[in-house]
């Protein structure tokens, strides 16, 4: 069993948070692996509750320009009690994620399973279930979604002639679907719809092909009997991708590949085949390893046992628990995070939300939406790094979405050109405030948050056709705050009314609030953005006179302050928290996923940043996965290798699902990608102009190697280190510009085919032309 590629267990899913995911970007699974009773959970990633809804409160704007001025008298309780009767979304809530339904197949054989084991192995993006009955008898299931195909695939063997018996359904939760029935020989289809007379409606469809024995239809259950091979396919398709057509287009997905099968064995190859290579050329672009610190557990343990180990038993204390290292499981789960990104955002498909594409419940928690005040965010912080730029892209297809209605919030609440948006948006680009919650919902800030994604693809890219196409909408974003943006008492431009994401301050009288002036991410997040659209302009030739305007607003900001506990002040007053290890750490967007503060150019603010981490930390911080994570990442930028390893073992063991999957809890899956985002930040940074590698190794990864991953710039970097230290390292020219090399110590440069470098010593770096093309090795 290939530690690091593989999750195996040995008994199957007694819930949600044990079943295995496996999806295309469209279509998502999960699957349980019950060996009589089989269930898997069924996802389209476009099934939301129901149509656009036209929710911007008519009052938002005079409240918004009251409620502004009883924040500058400091009447925070008048004015968040106004902001509940005058700003909020009407009706509060926009659409929410729903699931398609579950697949159960009920399977008989002799006696009971033995020697059962399931598994999902990362290198094949493959879920299997093998077992023994009573008889002797071998089954064995696989299970995939087909990006080529877009199917989900069931390929059933049996190692005896004529023991494989089983039925298959497709059953739905409560009203959403109206029929589930044959409508061909052995074809079942199952169609239903979300609500509103804009909703959105769905078929899937479902067959099966059997070798040997016979398949016939009761009612709407297909039933194989007497047979020793057998191929499920199910289809799902909706009316938001195929219009009216979504009914034919789900049973033309069977008959793509049923027409054509002469012989099971065959077809179940050929699909398995094709999804393979579709999947591997995405997967097989970066490969990590570290050696086994496990004392050899991670071979002998499943996966849930492994994360369950790391924990430690009830005897042992937290130094103890310390000490019990994985190495493997830390590999695996890096791995996981960009099958999960591969398996749930394709090009064409939605971005993730707060589930991926994986939910089974009718209204789940925070409505499975987009939450883009950090969860959205971060579910895409590992895609560039991990060579996964295609996944990044239904990201910008919901931003261009997003933009007609935040230019109708922009106007309409704040009288403001440009878009906003608030902490949550939905498939149809919902841009009003969400839910009735004062520390997160009146926050305009969302839509400038996923626009920085937009100049981030391109940094690593180079690609500037993509910058050209999403030029409009960085600039729209930029545009909001320069009417949005207001002069405070010190001359500075500051937002408002605003909170800093779902915390709460204390004032110096006692008085307990979210809603403010200027708070701290706001003003970082201000910067970033009129940065990018400053470099764009430049690069682009374009809007020069808007860059020079956003060029002028910049040193009018309020700087990255320090408070009186040595740490980065949350608010533009220095006030306490209410919870000082609160989950959100917002002012340290400037530390990351930014680069406003950095060891080498900031070392004050730097060491503030630490102090803010360590002061939310021993007050009980990180307490959820995502946060874990975010934590992750801001110690591999501080350069804190040991930090970095002791929250990245205490996200696997305190933070994680038996299947791998994000606790926040309840299940979340950014923690996932914020994770792997972090063992990638540990292991080369590129966002201060610079390669720097190996930055934050920790002890315990004291020789490893990786390959392909990308950096800024239009970089793709392989490195092997030994001893803790660098030993070699290949860079790949992706794009002409300018390298600076970054390692602790002396390194040769040399051109693989044979012509000189020139290179030069500037700033502790070493630095030279690189051609596109070109490929460079680098000798400890």
């Amino acid at each position: 069993m290939d530690t690091e590629q593989t999750l195996w267990y040995t008994k199957a899913a007694q819930d949600f948070n044990h079943a295995l995911p496996v999806g295309n970007g469209r279509i998502g699974a999960m699957v349980y692996g019950d060996t009589a009773a089989e269930t898997i959970s069924l996802n389209e990633d476009s099934i939301y509750s129901g149509g656009l809804r036209e929710r911007i409160n008519p009052d938002a704007y005079e409240g918004f320009t009251e409620i502004r001025r009883l924040l500058l008298e400091e009447k925070i309780t008048q004015a968040q009690k106004l902001a509940f009767e005058t700003m909020q979304g009407i009706p509060l809530d926009s659409r929410h994620y729903m699931p398609l339904g579950t697949l159960k197949l009920t399977q008989k054989f002799t006696g009971k399973a033995r020697e059962y084991m399931r598994s999902l192995d990362l290198s094949r993006a493959v879920a299997e279930v093998r077992f023994r009955d009573d008889a002797g008898v071998q089954f064995h299931r696989e299970i995939f979604v087909s990006h080529p195909a877009q199917l989900l695939v069931v390929h059933l063997t049996s190692d005896t002639e004529g023991t494989l018996h089983f039925s298959a359904c497709i059953d739905g939760q409560e009203d959403i679907y109206d029929n589930n029935r044959p409508v061909e020989k052995n074809i079942v289809l199952y169609t239903g719809g979300t609500g509103s007379r804009d909703g959105i409606f769905f078929a899937a469809g479902m067959t099966v092909i059997a070798a040997g024995g016979t398949v016939r239809t009761i009612g709407n259950t297909l039933k194989v009997e007497g047979a020793s091979e057998a191929l499920l396919l199910l289809s799902a398709e909706s009316s938001f991708y195929r219009g009216d057509d979504y009914c034919k287009q789900a049973i033309a997905r069977l008959h793509a590949v049923t027409d054509s099968a002469q012989n099971v064995s065959k077809t179940a190859q050929e699909l398995l085949s094709a999804h393979i290579r579709d999947y591997r050329e995405l997967y097989d672009r970066v490969k990590f390893t570290l050696p086994d610190n496990s004392g050899g557990e991670a071979e002998k343990l499943p996966t849930d046992e492994r994360i369950r180990r790391l924990r430690g038993s009830d005897v042992d204390n937290k130094e103890c628990t310390g000490h019990i290292h994985d190495n493997k499981l830390m590999v695996l789960y890096y791995h996981y995070s960009r099958y999960l990104m591969i398996s749930a955002s394709r090009q064409g498909t939605q971005p993730m939300n707060l589930q991926g594409i994986w939910n089974e419940d009718l209204h789940p928690a925070w409505g499975c939406r987009f939450t883009i005040n950090i969860n959205t965010e971060m579910n895409y912080w590992g895609a560039e790094s991990g060579n996964l730029p295609e996944c990044h892209l239904p990201l910008f297809d919901l931003i261009e979405r997003m933009r007609p209605q935040g230019r109708k919030a922009a106007q309409e609440m704040y009288h403001a050109k440009g878009f906003c948006c608030h902490h949550n948006t939905d498939i149809w680009g919902d841009c009003a405030p969400q839910d009735l919650w004062m520390p997160a919902t009146i926050w305009p800030m969302g839509a400038a948050w996923l626009c920085l994604h937009i100049f981030e693809h391109y940094r690593f890219t180079q690609d500037t056709e993509f910058l050209e196409s999403h030029f409009d909408a960085l600039c729209e974003a930029a545009e909001f705050f320069t009417d949005y943006l207001f002069e405070n008492r010190h001359g500075q431009l500051v937002t408002g009314p605003s909170v800093s994401p779902e915390n709460t301050y204390l004032t110096a009288g006692g008085e307990k609030g979210s809603l403010c002036i200027g708070p701290s991410m706001d003003t970082q997040l201000i910067t970033v953005l009129f940065q990018d659209v400053i470099e764009a302009a430049g690069i682009l030739g374009r809007r020069q006179d808007f860059a020079e305007t956003l060029a002028e607003m910049l040193p009018k900001l309020p700087p990255v302050s320090i408070g009186k506990y040595g740490q980065i002040m949350e608010w533009a007053e220095d006030y306490d928290e209410v919870e000082i290890g609160h989950r959100h750490i917002s002012q340290l967007f400037a530390l990351h996923p930014a680069d406003l503060i950095t060891p080498q150019k900031t070392p004050k603010l730097a060491a503030a940043a630490r102090a803010t981490l360590i002061r939310r930390l021993i007050h009980g911080g990180g307490h959820t996965g995502w946060s874990r994570a975010w934590i992750m990442n801001l110690w591999a930028r501080l350069h804190d290798a040991q930090m970095v390893y002791e929250n990245l073992h205490k996200l696997l063991a305190h933070s994680t699902n038996p299947n791998l999957l994000d606790s926040h809890p309840p299940f979340q899956i950014d923690g996932n990608f914020g994770g792997g985002a972090g063992i990638a930040e540990a292991l080369l940074q590129s966002h201060d102009g610079q390669l720097h590698l190996l930055p934050a190794l920790p002890e315990e990864w004291a020789s490893g190697s990786i390959r392909g991953l990308r950096a800024r710039g239009g970089f793709e970097v392989d490195i092997v280190w030994e001893n803790g230290a660098l030993c070699s390292a290949q860079i790949r020219a992706l794009a002409n510009g300018i390298c600076r090399l970054r390692t602790k110590g002396v390194v040769s440069i040399r051109c693989t085919d044979g012509t000189d470098v020139d290179t030069r010593l500037k700033d502790g770096m070493i630095q030279f032309t690189a051609h596109r093309g070109a490929v460079y090795d680098i000798k400890a």
